[in-house]
């Protein structure tokens, strides 16, 4: 078991939200870190149906004046709880922690987050920092970082993923669909990595664009990817406008990703090693609070960086490399960066072994970059 960076949300008393995808491991946090709590599990059936009937009843699972948390594990489950947890903190005081892995009903549903009574946390799969010397690179690249993955000796990490998968299209109510979803999900793995084209996946798919665009907002809403926008502040050169896509781990990818003997392992292990960066980059730039917002660059002659990180503690930018040697070219994208942007702290993050400097450019064995990536943050 690992000892998780999310720390700060226990250090005051105010509710609070934690959301990330199913397997994150926000129940296992909870049990670990919060010593008094009474926890209402939305997954129980008996419970989901006591409450989405009679949310007022919500009242009468907590004890009069309990000073302890009150966790509601999967609050999308019951939007209509919000107005009763909002009623219960302003009444009682009481303390909350809402956990969920999909802010989809949420949206729909119009739900407020209790109107600033509570904050929002993310939880993450796990990081290199949290796993330390149990960190395996070959094994993350593989089957990512969900916490199983590592948690569990012995697991069959390859049935495991194919099992979380599956659990998710049915949890969210896409079996009427699930042919069209599965089919998008297949074309969207091609685009990992890969600048947004919606007109191209929805050919793939055979579906409309329109309902692929859908399911681009479906996955974001359940936790399962980002689009990472193009950097466009001051800028100088005429640049692409769409963003790029990643699912949330490499193991979700690699999963959905389809493997043959007409697919080239270079296509899928690059995307997979950005993915590792970009989800460790997310993770510690949320956790430690740092202010980033992430952007990738390209302009539309093809020069490009893969991470733009913009804050109020700089603006840095990472190129990641799978060759163990940099040549010149390799440093061609950085260098167009920073003709536009003399203030950015540039970076390779590469599969060599050896470190080196190339004017302001660092090149940094990916390895060490795992382990030393806050400082350059």
């Amino acid at each position: 078991m690992y000892s998780r960076l999310l720390q700060s949300p226990l250090k005051g008393k105010q509710s609070f939200f934690i959301f990330g995808a199913r397997g994150t491991g926000k129940s296992f946090w909870i049990n670990n870190e919060v010593k008094e709590k009474i926890v209402i599990d939305l997954l129980d059936s008996d419970i989901n149906f006591d409450l989405e009937a009679h949310p007022k009843k919500l009242e009468n699972y907590i004890p009069q004046n309990y000073n302890g948390w009150i966790v509601i594990d999967e609050i999308q489950k019951i939007p209509s709880l919000l107005d009763e947890v909002h009623r219960l903190i302003e009444k009682r005081r009481v303390k909350f922690i809402l956990t969920g892995s999909s802010a989809r009903k949420l949206k729909r549903k119009g739900s407020n987050l209790l109107a600033g009574r509570a904050l929002i946390y993310r939880m993450y799969p796990l990081t290199t920092k949290e796993l330390g010397k149990d960190f395996d690179l070959y094994k993350s690249l593989l089957y990512g970082q969900l916490p199983q993955i590592y948690n569990e000796p012995g697991i069959n990490s390859d049935k495991y993923l194919n099992s979380y998968v599956k659990t998710y299209l049915k949890e969210e109510g896409l079996s009427r669909n699930l042919g069209a979803f599965s089919r998008f999900l297949e074309a969207a793995s091609f685009s990992q990595g890969s600048v947004l084209n919606m007109s191209e996946v929805a050919r793939e798919a055979g579906i409309k664009q329109k309902t692929v665009e859908g399911y681009f907002d479906l996955l974001e809403d359940m936790l399962l990817s980002y689009r990472i926008p193009i950097f466009t502040r001051r800028a100088k050169r005429r640049l692409i406008a769409h963003p790029k896509f990643y699912f949330f781990d490499v193991g979700i990818f690699r999963t959905l990703r389809p493997k043959g003997i007409l697919d080239k392992k270079e296509e899928i292990d690059g995307p997979a090693l950005e993915t590792l960066v970009l989800q460790e980059l997310i993770a510690l730039n949320d956790y430690y609070d740092l202010g980033y917002e992430m952007y990738y660059w390209r302009t539309s002659h093809g020069a490009e960086v893969d991470f733009i990180l913009y804050g109020p503690k700089g603006l840095v930018a990472i190129e990641i490399k799978r060759a163990k040697k940099i040549h010149s070219s390799d440093l061609n994208g950085l260098r167009s960066f920073a003709k536009d942007y003399k203030e950015a702290k540039l970076y390779i993050f590469y599969c060599g072994d050896k470190k080196e400097y190339h004017e302001d450019i660092q090149v940094i064995p990916i390895t060490n970059a795992f382990k030393t990536l806050k400082e350059f943050l």
